[in-house]
């Protein structure tokens, strides 16, 4: 790969959780090239990619100045970035209890959010058939999720620390699914009033410029290639 910059991000159009990673190298002024893999050819079970990931799915990051270092998993690749190159501690912790609480709600973000928001894309949008109750079910653990974080973020402004970590910005991405998919319609729930401090906080993170230029970005190549 002679692009020239430090990182080569295997990621998707549409994929929530490459746009995570992001999100995250942007951050922290980190050089990356992103090589987005087409699903409908399958380009994420090729050997040229599951060569570096065996798991044949995205994000995969390669390190080319850790000797093609390879990082699968959006929130170890996360866990990558801040202990090896958040030297300012910008997106990171460095209290050890807070480090748990961190890992806490990164497993809870890769556990329940993604998973759960995930299928319930998958049913609303792609399933061959229309499955209304399975439908319902995931809306539901969209709802579950969003009072977990009701809970913790109505008493204080960010996840972990009193500060802005990767924790907060594991869940952007499939927030935004929540937002503008799974739960825009539903009769009944209004995000902005039945979670007003999800809202706020995730009104915040978009807000950030960094997180701004992807979406932004995010965007344009969508309407390019529909």
């Amino acid at each position: 790969m002679s692009h020239g910059k430090q990182f080569t991000l295997y990621s998707h159009v549409l994929g929530p959780n490459g746009w995570k990673v992001a999100f995250v190298l942007e951050e922290l002024g980190l050089t990356y090239e992103t090589i987005y893999l087409d699903f409908a050819r399958g380009e994420q079970k090729s050997p040229e990619h599951t060569k570096y990931n065996p798991n044949g799915r995205i994000p995969t990051l390669i390190d080319h100045q850790n000797y093609d270092f390879v990082v699968w998993e959006s929130n170890a690749i996360l866990l990558y970035l801040v202990e090896k190159y958040d030297k300012e501690n910008k997106l990171g912790v460095t209290n050890e209890e807070d480090k748990y609480k961190l890992l806490q709600w990164l497993f809870f973000q890769a556990s329940g959010q993604g998973p759960y928001f995930g299928q319930a894309i998958w049913f609303m949008r792609y399933h061959a058939e229309h499955f209304p109750s399975a439908i319902e079910r995931y809306q539901k653990e969209t709802q579950r999720v969003y009072s977990v974080l009701e809970s913790v973020l109505s008493k204080q402004e960010w996840l972990v620390g009193n500060k802005l970590t990767i924790a907060d910005i594991s869940f952007i991405t499939w927030n935004r699914s929540a937002f503008l998919v799974i739960l825009k319609d539903l009769p009944g729930v209004d995000i902005q009033k039945d979670y007003p401090s999800v809202y706020k906080w995730h009104q915040k993170l978009v807000e950030r410029p960094a997180v701004k230029k992807l979406i932004d970005e995010q965007t344009k190549l969508i309407a390019a290639n529909h």
